[in-house]
């Protein structure tokens, strides 16, 4: 691919931009761990969800939709969208309790809820998982498909440099890098939350740019629908958003999406399996989000926000860039690799600048979140809690400099070695893989303890692990119900685990219990026996029962909503506006029903 001069500018342009915004904030960055790494938990909800949603939205993101398209149709994008339950359950039943926990990273709360040496191992142990195996994972996962994003594009040859090869991609890479960890170690996470704003405007500008181009290349949107019935067997196969299909007969499941693993997905994996984003009862970055927003109110709507955006607004232009390259590339064996090509064949100038440019955001928008996320378990629930306990705001903002900087490195090497360490991608996910509903219990019941915990982990890890070298052999190869089979069992297990472990073991003290409840005010029938003793008698959950009318109302909306908006891409105009007014009823719902239950101002801040 040539690039003009007009398209380098834009890159460069783009570069300088993201630099600017670093060294702007530096200073207020700088000034104590809250700001660096909560912006002093002053960020409004559109910044914090728009930054949300952008973090999600790596340099993979795209290529992983276009794969999953290319070979199994739009519904083969079941395989997340299943996780809608879960986030809007963050939404409704956890976003205002975890603003109100004040903590600075989610494992912080392991010593808010329980006590003793049990709360401090798990809080440790934690930190250093999700920060170093996790963490790097994810860095090495997204910059080998950055990699190949721009070998692809710019045909890089290896550069010599005193007698050393180094790769023409690396060095590209290196610059995005370079560009993020300056912005990330100098201001923290004023500097990530504006870049992530600014690179989800130009990343989605850009796809939807990429979205168009691709179509008309194919002839538009009905040519596009015939070529992909004779490519698929029938429209329905390629474009159903349903990974069933139906006829005189009954209903009948893809080969690829097995009745059995759709049940799983729909009614076990949500809310039982932890995963970077989409973790049951919030966490991780998207916890970190809460934590900085100005209000309790914010919070929620911020996380709202990113649920809508992330699930119904942002997938469709990756979906048809996707179908356009089963037609453009029919033969080609790398599917994902369809989307960096149809970006190389179709863009002219400045398009193409821009849409490196936007490669170069999605990139940096999420490697800027992970280093500043990892660092702030490493620092504050790691150096400062377990190796000095004493040191300054300055001291310990200089150490999250280093820690991030250092993080940077040890992803340069996990990058190196990816191809070691793809299958461990599935055993660390392991780990998470039954500890679901403890995660989402320690909120609603005062008799979960830090050994509840700590045993679902151990088991979940225990069992997965037994289920991949026992269990998976037993299936045919990529059948996907020996992965339904293993959740299942690890479920089941680690549940009847966690809860004989529970029983067995004492309750947290009743000062512990008594502090949490003060603190968070989580209500419910679960924590009555503690809400009475504190003289607030029963207490209902935040946000009481249309929380859960609110639940079912976001699942409703989301779904409507990107339900209808491919039926109006793909022509089906009717049924499409039927379900956006599905949608819009949902969201007016939830609108009234969050207005009334909105709490008054109070100390939880």
């Amino acid at each position: 691919m040539t690039l003009t001069v007009v398209d380098w500018a834009i890159v460069a342009s783009y570069f300088l931009l993201s630099a600017g915004i670093g060294l702007y904030f530096t200073k207020r960055g700088g000034e104590s761990l809250d700001e660096y790494f909560l912006s002093g938990r002053q960020v409004p909800w559109w910044l914090a969800g728009a930054a949300m949603v952008a973090t999600t939205f790596a340099a993979d993101t795209p290529l992983v939709v276009t794969g999953l398209v290319a070979s199994k149709g739009v519904a083969g994008n079941w395989l997340w969208w299943n996780f809608v339950m879960s986030g809007m359950l963050t939404v409704f039943f956890f976003a205002r309790l975890w603003r109100r926990a004040r903590v600075m990273t989610d494992v912080e709360l392991a010593e808010v809820r329980y006590s003793g040496r049990p709360a401090a191992f798990l809080r440790g142990f934690r930190a250093l998982y999700l920060a170093i195996p996790i963490n790097l994972i994810i860095l090495g996962w997204v910059t080998r498909a950055m990699i190949k994003i721009l070998t692809i594009s710019l045909g890089l040859r290896d550069v010599h440099v005193a007698g050393f090869t180094v790769s023409g991609e690396v060095v590209a890479v290196g610059i995005c890098f370079v560009i993020t960890l300056a912005y990330s170690v100098a201001a923290g996470m004023w500097a990530v939350l504006w870049t992530d704003l600014v690179q989800f405007v130009i990343k989605m500008s850009a796809v939807i740019i990429l979205a168009v181009y691709a179509v008309r290349a194919v002839g538009g949107i009905d040519v596009m629908k015939v070529k992909l019935a004779e490519h698929f067997g029938s429209q329905k196969a390629a474009l159903s958003v349903l990974p069933l299909s139906w006829d005189a007969a009954g209903f009948h499941a893809y080969a690829w999406m097995p009745v059995m693993t759709l049940a799983v997905y729909l009614s076990v994996q949500w809310w039982a399996a932890w995963y970077p984003g989409a973790e049951p009862g919030g966490g991780g970055y998207v916890a970190q989000r809460i934590f900085s927003a100005k209000t309790e109110r914010d919070g929620v709507l911020a996380t709202l926000f990113f649920q809508i955006a992330h699930y119904a607004l942002r997938p469709w232009p990756w979906i048809v860039t996707g179908l356009a390259t089963v037609i453009l590339y029919p033969t080609l064996q790398d599917k994902e690799s369809g989307y960096v090509k149809a970006f190389v064949d179709l863009l002219p100038t400045p398009w193409r600048g821009f849409m490196l440019a936007g490669f170069a955001a999605a990139y940096m928008s999420t490697v800027g979140t992970h280093l500043n996320w990892g660092a702030s378990y490493l620092v504050n629930d790691f150096y400062k809690r377990f190796v000095k306990r004493d040191g300054s705001e300055k001291h310990y903002v200089g150490v999250s400099r280093l820690t991030t900087v250092l993080l940077f490195l040890a992803s340069v090497v996990v990058t190196s070695q990816l191809s070691s360490v793809e299958k461990a991608w599935e055993l660390l996910l392991a780990l998470g893989a039954g500890t679901g509903l403890v995660l989402i219990l320690r909120w609603y019941w005062w008799r979960i303890n830090a050994w509840s915990e700590i045993s679902a982990m151990v088991t979940s890890f225990m069992v997965s692990v037994a289920g991949f070298a026992f269990i998976k052999p037993q299936f045919a190869k990529d059948d996907p119900n020996a992965t339904a089979t293993i959740m299942l069992v690890t479920v089941a297990c680690s549940t009847v685990v966690w809860l004989a472990v529970t029983f067995l073991t004492k309750p947290e003290p009743e000062a512990t219990l008594d502090a949490f409840y003060r603190r968070v005010r989580p209500g419910g029938p679960g924590w009555a026996a503690v809400s009475g003793r504190l003289g607030f008698g029963r207490e209902a959950i935040p946000g009481g029962a249309l929380a859960w009318t609110n639940w079912i109302a976001g699942i409703v909306a989301v779904y409507s909503t990107l339900f209808g908006i491919g039926k109006i891409i793909f022509g089906f105009t009717g049924s499409g506006l039927v379900m956006l007014a599905i949608a819009v009823a949902a969201f007016w719902w939830i609108s009234r029903s969050f207005s009334a239950a909105e709490p008054s101002p109070s100390t939880f801040g």
